[in-house]
């Protein structure tokens, strides 16, 4: 299964496989459906690779495969 991840807006809002991923007051990515497991851990490499480095001046779309 491959996870697809699309910036909505970018530091704040993520669509991860359909689902919607955002930031909380406390700096927390919030999800109001349950991600799996593959989708986790994608989005946390999305985090580190992507959304915390500061050459990235705008996010791109990403997908992640098996």
């Amino acid at each position: 299964m491959s996870v697809t991840i699309k910036p909505i807006t970018d530091h704040e809002s993520y669509e991860v496989n359909g689902h919607l991923v955002y930031k909380d007051t406390l700096n927390n990515w919030i999800s109001k459906s349950d991600l799996s497991e593959k989708e986790r851990l994608a989005f946390s490499q999305y985090t580190k690779i992507v959304i915390q480095n500061p050459r990235f001046k705008k996010h791109t779309k990403a997908t992640y495969n098996d």
